[in-house]
């Protein structure tokens, strides 16, 4: 009976600490452990504007459209247009590029 009160005193506390790691890894993941979003949005939101201000190009997605790319980018479609005239935003092809500037 007290091996047994040993051994308890041991695995208990071992069993405790390997849960709670458990528990912080599913949070971590759940809550955005990638690098598509997670706890850093206004770093993210920085970086964003930062790309839009210095880009004179966008090249075409898979799934883009006008629309999409405007707020990508920050710039609006009329720009967009105006700066790109032989652009026809009902066919854009991946790796296509368009004139940001």
């Amino acid at each position: 009976m007290g091996e047994q009160r040993n051994s308890l005193r041991i695995v208990a506390p071992a069993s405790l600490a390997a849960f709670a790691v458990l528990v912080v890894i599913v949070l971590a993941v759940s809550l955005g452990g990638s690098d598509d979003g997670g706890s850093n949005g206004s770093s993210d939101q920085q970086q964003t504007q930062t790309k839009r201000t210095v880009r004179r190009s966008y090249t075409v997605k898979s799934g883009d459209n006008l629309q999409l790319i405007s707020q990508k980018t920050g710039v609006p479609v009329a720009q967009l247009q105006s700066l790109n005239p032989d652009l026809d935003p009902q066919a854009l092809q991946t790796g296509q590029r368009i004139k940001l500037r």
